[in-house]
C-alpha cells in the first residue's frame, strides 16, 4: 500500500485534496496532523481546540517552573506553521460542531481530546471541604481560563494522596515559595495566590514502597531544589522485598528512584521554613473532617508481600491537614456523538480507529492519544499512538477513494461564521503569543500568560488578521 499518494477519486468525480479535522490541539492531535501531513502528499489538516490558544497539555498541564518540559511547544509550533495545517480555536466540538456537521466537510475525523478530568476515588470524606481534585489545581496555577482566578490555600499542613508526578507537582508548588516562581509564565493572579499561600508541610502519601512509586527520578530529584524545602522520608517507610530488589536491578529508572528516596531518608532536615513528607506503604481509608471541613487523613499501614503488592496492617495513623489533594490520575469525558467506556474511561477503538457500540467501525472517525489508550506514556508515546492511528486512516481512505466525492466542497470557516461561532486563527494565535512574550519581557520573564480568554481573544486580534481560505 502506498500511503505516499493521493487516493484516486472515482470516475467521473472531481479531484480534490483529502480534508481531515483533528479534534484537540495538544501535543496528540498536532501529532497526529504531523504525521498525515507527511505521509499524505496533498491531505489538508483543520486541528480544533475548544480554548484560543493551541497546545493543550503542554500549555495548561505542566507545572510554571518546568520550562524546560514546555520547550517541546517549539516543534508543535513548526507543525502548526505548515501551510496545509490550519488552526481554529475557541470552536467547542459538541456545541459549536457535532460530528454530522464535521463529516459534512471532512474525509476524516480524528478526536484527539487528552484527559483533562481527575479519576474518582472513593473515600469517605471525599466530599468534605477542602477536599480537592490535583487535575483543577494544576489548571489554575497554569492559569487556564476556564477556571477560577482564585484558589483558597488556607491550609498549613496539606495531604496528596497519589505516586505519580503530578502528585509531586501539587507538592512541590504547594512548598515551593513565591519570589522562586516569580520567573516563571505565571500570571498575576497565580502570582499573588501562592504569595498568600500559608501551607508549610505537604504530606504525600503512597500506598506501596520505593521501588513501586511512579516518580520519575528528575521530578524527585527537584524537589530538593528550593533551598526553601526539605524533603523528609522516614526510614520505617522504606521497605524492600524481593520484587523491589528485581525491579531495582533490571530498571535504571527504579534504581534511580529508590537511590534518591534513600537519600532522602539518610538526609537530616536542614530547618527550612517548608517540607514535604514522602509517607510509603501508607494505604488512604478515609478523610475525616469537622463541621464540613477537612481535619484529617487516616490511613492504614501496609507492608509489601513479596510480590511488590501490599497489604494492610491494622495499624493505622491519622495525620492532621486542612486540605487533601487527590492526584490518582487523570480521566478522559465522553464525546457527544460517540461510544465511550465509562469504565476505562476511553473511546472504544480498533488500533484508532473508533468502534460503535456493536463493534463496527465508524467510517471516517478515528482518535489518538490519551482519549483513546489512556493517560499513561510520555509524550514519546504519543508521537507513536499516532503513527498507528493515521496508518488506519489512510489505508481506509486509499481503500474507499470514492468517498472524497461526498463531502461539500465551501470551507468550514464560512459554515462556522455563519454559526456566529467566534473562532480564532493561528494569526491570531502569534500575535497573542507574542504579546504574552512582550509583557514577559517587560517583567523578567519569557513569557506572561493571559487569563481571561476574552482578553486572549481580543489580543490576538491586535491587529486583525485575515487567513485566506481554502479548498
Amino acid at each position: 500500500m502506498d500511503l505516499t499518494s493521493a487516493p484516486t477519486p472515482a470516475p467521473g468525480s472531481p479531484a480534490r485534496a483529502p480534508r481531515v479535522a483533528v479534534i484537540g490541539a495538544g501535543p496528540a492531535g498536532i501529532y497526529a496532523a504531523d504525521i498525515v501531513t507527511k505521509e499524505h502528499v496533498d491531505v489538508l489538516v483543520d486541528v480544533f481546540d475548544r480554548l484560543p490558544a493551541p497546545y493543550g497539555l503542554v500549555r495548561y498541564g505542566v507545572s510554571p517552573d518546568h520550562p524546560r518540559i514546555k520547550e517541546i511547544i517549539k516543534a508543535l509550533r513548526n507543525v502548526l506553521s505548515r501551510d496545509r495545517i490550519r488552526f481554529l480555536g475557541n470552536v467547542d466540538y459538541g456545541t459549536d460542531l457535532k460530528l454530522a456537521d464535521l463529516r459534512q466537510y471532512y474525509d476524516a475525523v480524528i478526536f484527539a481530546t487528552g484527559a483533562i478530568r481527575d479519576r474518582d476515588l472513593d473515600l469517605p470524606g471525599i466530599d468534605l471541604e477542602g477536599s480537592f481534585g490535583a487535575a483543577d489545581f494544576v489548571s489554575w496555577f497554569d492559569a487556564h481560563p476556564d477556571y477560577p482566578r482564585t484558589w483558597p490555600l488556607t491550609a498549613t499542613s496539606v495531604a496528596v494522596i497519589g505516586a505519580g508526578n503530578v502528585a509531586l507537582d501539587v507538592a512541590r508548588m504547594l512548598a515551593k515559595p513565591a519570589h522562586e516562581q516569580a520567573h516563571t509564565d505565571i500570571p498575576d493572579n497565580v502570582h499573588a495566590g501562592l504569595a498568600a499561600n500559608r501551607a508549610t508541610d505537604i504530606h504525600v502519601f503512597a500506598r506501596r514502597g520505593p521501588a513501586q512509586v511512579k516518580f520519575s527520578p528528575m521530578e524527585l530529584r527537584e524537589l530538593s531544589h528550593s533551598p526553601s524545602i526539605d524533603v523528609i522520608v522516614e526510614e520505617e517507610d522504606f521497605q524492600i522485598d524481593e520484587a523491589s530488589q528485581a525491579a531495582i536491578q533490571q530498571t535504571k529508572s527504579v534504581r534511580l528512584v529508590v537511590d534518591t528516596l534513600l537519600r532522602y531518608a539518610e538526609t537530616a532536615p536542614t530547618g527550612a521554613p517548608h517540607r514535604i513528607h514522602i509517607h510509603m506503604c501508607h494505604n488512604p481509608v478515609a478523610i475525616l473532617g469537622h463541621d464540613g471541613h477537612v481535619v484529617a487523613l487516616r490511613t492504614e499501614r501496609t507492608e509489601l508481600d513479596g510480590s511488590g503488592n501490599a497489604v494492610g496492617t491494622g495499624t493505622f495513623v491519622e495525620t492532621p491537614v486542612q486540605a487533601i489533594y487527590r492526584a490518582v490520575g487523570y480521566r478522559s469525558t465522553p464525546l457527544p456523538g460517540l461510544p465511550f467506556d465509562h469504565t476505562n474511561h476511553v473511546i472504544p477503538n480498533d488500533a484508532g480507529r473508533v468502534l460503535d457500540l456493536d463493534g463496527n467501525h465508524m467510517e471516517g472517525v478515528y482518535c489518538t492519544g490519551w482519549v483513546k489508550r489512556g493517560p499513561v506514556g510520555l509524550i514519546g508515546h504519543t508521537k507513536s499512538d499516532a503513527a498507528h492511528t493515521i496508518a488506519n486512516l489512510l489505508a481506509d481512505l486509499n481503500a474507499h477513494p470514492e468517498r472524497l466525492a461526498e463531502r461539500r466542497s465551501e470551507d468550514i470557516e464560512t459554515h462556522l461564521a455563519a454559526l456566529n461561532i467566534d473562532f480564532t486563527t493561528w494569526a491570531e494565535w502569534e500575535y497573542l503569543d507574542a504579546h504574552e512574550r512582550a509583557i514577559g519581557e517587560a517583567a523578567g520573564r519569557e513569557r506572561t500568560k493571559v487569563v481571561a480568554r476574552d482578553d486572549m481573544i481580543r489580543l490576538g486580534r491586535t491587529p486583525r488578521v485575515q487567513t485566506a481560505h481554502r479548498d
